[in-house]
């Protein structure tokens, strides 16, 4: 297994590694890729393995894999410590990096995500998509997720951002994205582990996020010390893509305010 990347910036720029969410791909970083980039930080994204172009066998993929695919190609690339940012699964495959390799991360970005367990129907639900999106693909269940994955106001007056959500939706490989459902289905809770982070932390969260709202990013701010909280107006579970500007805006006060000096 291999993991497709961009590596963007410069080489003896502050590493970044940004991890994307389910169904999607790193195209869904490229906003904050590129103009981090030009800020002088070298951004790396993946593609997860069974997503975007990463292949993968696997019929269950559990978040420390994930974790550890992630540090494999840290070192790859030579990156001792960097900052390490993740949207809803992504977030939580940053939350179980932190847990498994302690000391390689420099500062937190946790983005519309949760760090608790599944009810007992949310974790059925996963693993009965999985078998649906194994069977069928993945174009229905993408038009079923994707008014919940923008807010009413993106899909009204963002059609470039409703057209990129969805192309990343129907073009992810079903059986990485079902090996994932399986797997996150399985997932530890991190709450506990949430007090134990002591890096400058970023939590940020869509006003209008349906699938991790306000309330579980103000969780995650409670539990970590050094955490600041920004909430996005209007945008939903993407506030990277539906509002960019606001979430580079915060991304860059984080990042120089947790680095002590500009990029």
């Amino acid at each position: 297994m291999t993991l497709a990347y961009d590596d963007l910036g410069p080489e003896d720029g502050r590493p970044v590694l940004l991890v994307h969410g389910h169904p999607f791909d790193r195209t869904m970083w490229r906003p904050q890729a590129e103009h981090l980039a030009g800020r002088g930080h070298r951004v790396v994204t993946p593609d997860l393995r069974g997503y975007g172009e990463s292949t993968s066998t696997d019929t269950k993929t559990t978040l420390d894999v994930f974790a550890n695919d992630l540090v494999e190609l840290a070192d790859r690339l030579g990156l001792r410590g960097f900052v390490l940012g993740g949207l809803s699964m992504g977030g939580q495959i940053v939350m179980q990096l932190v847990s498994d390799h302690p000391g390689r991360v420099e500062a937190l970005l946790l983005a519309d995500t949760f760090p608790g367990l599944d009810t007992p129907e949310a974790k059925q639900a996963r693993i009965d998509t999985a078998a649906k999106i194994t069977d069928e693909g993945m174009h229905h269940y993408a038009d079923e997720l994707l008014p919940k994955m923008i807010s009413k106001r993106t899909r009204a007056t963002r059609p470039d951002v409703e057209a990129h959500v969805l192309g990343m939706m129907r073009d992810a490989p079903s059986q990485g994205a079902a090996a994932a459902l399986r797997g996150r289905a399985e997932r530890p809770d991190y709450t506990e582990g949430l007090k134990r982070i002591d890096v400058p932390t970023l939590v940020v969260v869509g006003s209008e996020d349906e699938f991790t709202p306000v309330a579980d990013a103000e969780r995650i701010h409670r539990h970590i010390a050094a955490s600041t909280l920004v909430v996005v107006e209007g945008a939903g579970h993407l506030p990277n893509l539906e509002c960019e500007t606001e979430f580079n805006q915060a991304l860059d006060t984080f990042l120089t305010s947790s680095s002590g000096a500009t990029p």
